[in-house]
């Protein structure tokens, strides 16, 4: 009688520990998922900050081809070398 209460004390401590082992890699995993689409949010917002720096800068290439700085194929390669 007093092993089968020793057995079932173990167990109950096992089942605990694993418990809390399923919890804390559970946990762990979450986090990890959580960081990486942080860093996707980032990558992704200085992907547009970058795009929208080349669109400012075809715009200022455009404004110099309409005022006669730049001729056509200066226009078209400059443009070609920012998109690029």
């Amino acid at each position: 009688m007093l092993a089968n209460i020793i057995y079932l004390t173990v167990f109950v401590i096992l089942a605990f520990v694993l418990s809390i082992a399923v919890k804390a890699i559970t946990r762990g995993v979450e986090a990890k998922q959580v960081i990486k689409e942080e860093k996707n949010l980032e990558l992704n917002k200085e992907s547009e900050i970058q795009s929208l720096e080349i669109i400012d800068q075809i715009k200022e290439l455009k404004n110099l081809h309409d005022k006669g700085v730049l001729n056509d194929e200066e226009f078209k390669k400059a443009k070609d070398k920012l998109l690029k």
